[in-house]
C-alpha cells in the first residue's frame, strides 16, 4: 500500500459575473435581500462555455504548474451533476482536449459532495499502488438548470470549476474520512428527473429538468447532521490541529451555525461564496485553490485542512488532509 498527496490545485470561472443588482432586473429581489440571507454578492455565469471546457481549462493549468505531460496521467475523475451530456462524460471530453491517452477517466454524481466523493476515491486509486498522478475537478454550470424565474434557487448558485493534480507520496496524507447518504431523502434537492417515454411504458412521467430545493429540508439536515460528522470526526481525531476547515460554500450562515455547533473558531472556516454563489461540486476545489492563491494554505505539507461537503442525494463527505 501506498500513499497520495495533492501537490498543485487550480480553478476556473467564466468572465461574465453577475451581480445582485443584475438579478434585480429580472426578479423581484434584492442584494439586501439575498446578501442578508446567504452571503453571496454576486456569480459568474457561462455565456459560452460547456462544463467540459471548464473543466479543461483547470486540468490544463494543473498540468502547466506541476510541469506535467497529460501521458503521464494515470487517471482524470470529474464530479458535475451538470454534464455536456448523458455520454460521454465530462471526463472523457477533458481526456481527449488535454491528450492524455494513457488515463482512464470517469464522472462522479455525488451533486455539491461530488467533489470530496472523487477524492477520497481516487486516494484509494493512489493507495493501491497501481497509479501515481491522476487529476480530481469538480465543475459545474448550474445555470443551466436553473429555472430563472424561481427566485428561491436563481439567486443561489453560480457556475465554475476547481481541481487538484494527486500524486503518489512517501507519507500519509489522508488522515480520515467520513462519507455518507441519506437516500430517503432525495426529494429535498433535486434536478434532471427524466420520464418514461418509451412505447412500452405504461406511464407517461412528467419531466422535470430544472432544479428544485426544499431549503428549509435541506438547512436542517446541513446543521443537525452535518455538523454532528464533522464533530465525530474531530473528535475520533483529537491529536490532530485542524488550521482551516473548508466548507461547501451554499451559505454564509451554514458556516456560522456549523462553527458554533462544532465548537470551532470561526476564523478558522474560510469562504468565499460572496464572489462565486454556490458552485455545487465546484465550491470547494475553488475554494481551496483560491485559499493557495491567497497565501493562507502552502501546499508545502504542513497543514491540516477539513473539507466537508454536502448535498443532493442526500450526500455528506468528510476529509482530513495535510497539504
Amino acid at each position: 500500500m501506498g500513499f497520495a498527496k495533492i501537490s498543485q490545485v487550480a480553478h476556473y470561472a467564466p468572465d461574465h459575473i453577475v451581480t445582485n443588482d443584475d438579478l434585480s432586473q429580472i426578479l423581484e429581489t434584492s442584494d439586501e435581500w439575498i446578501a442578508s440571507r446567504t452571503g453571496i454578492k454576486q456569480r459568474h455565469i457561462s455565456q459560452c462555455e460547456q462544463t467540459s471546457d471548464l473543466a479543461t481549462r483547470v486540468a490544463e493549468s494543473l498540468l502547466k504548474k506541476a510541469v506535467l505531460s497529460a501521458s503521464e496521467l494515470d487517471f482524470i475523475i470529474v464530479a458535475t451533476i451538470t454534464p455536456d451530456s448523458n455520454m460521454p462524460s465530462v471526463a472523457a471530453k477533458v481526456q481527449g482536449n488535454i491528450k492524455a491517452q494513457n488515463a482512464f477517466a470517469f464522472d462522479v454524481t455525488a451533486a455539491c459532495s461530488g467533489f470530496v466523493f472523487a477524492l477520497a476515491t481516487a486516494e484509494k486509486f493512489i493507495a493501491s499502488g497501481q497509479y501515481r498522478k491522476g487529476l480530481i475537478i469538480g465543475a459545474e454550470v448550474m445555470s443551466k438548470v436553473l429555472d430563472w424565474t424561481d427566485r428561491s434557487t436563481a439567486v443561489l448558485f453560480g457556475d465554475g470549476a476547481g481541481g487538484v493534480l494527486l500524486e503518489a507520496a512517501d507519507a500519509q496524507h489522508f488522515l480520515a474520512e467520513s462519507l455518507n447518504t441519506k437516500g430517503e431523502q432525495w426529494q429535498c434537492l433535486q434536478s434532471g428527473n427524466k420520464g418514461l417515454l418509451s412505447p412500452y411504458s405504461q406511464v407517461i412521467d412528467q419531466e422535470s429538468y430544472y432544479l428544485q430545493m426544499d431549503g428549509r429540508a435541506v438547512f436542517d439536515f446541513t446543521i443537525k447532521t452535518v455538523s454532528a460528522s464533522i464533530r465525530q470526526l474531530l473528535d475520533v481525531n483529537k491529536d490532530l490541529e485542524i488550521d482551516y476547515f473548508l466548507l461547501h460554500q451554499a451559505n454564509i450562515r451554514i458556516l456560522d451555525k456549523m462553527a458554533k455547533k462544532v465548537s470551532v473558531n470561526r476564523d478558522k472556516f474560510l469562504a468565499n461564496m460572496q464572489d462565486y454563489g454556490n458552485t455545487s461540486g465546484a465550491s470547494i476545489p475553488i475554494l481551496l485553490s483560491e485559499s493557495v492563491e491567497r497565501g493562507l494554505i502552502q501546499l508545502d505539507g504542513t497543514q491540516t485542512i477539513f473539507l466537508s461537503a454536502f448535498g443532493g442525494g442526500l450526500t455528506w463527505g468528510n476529509l482530513i488532509v495535510k497539504i
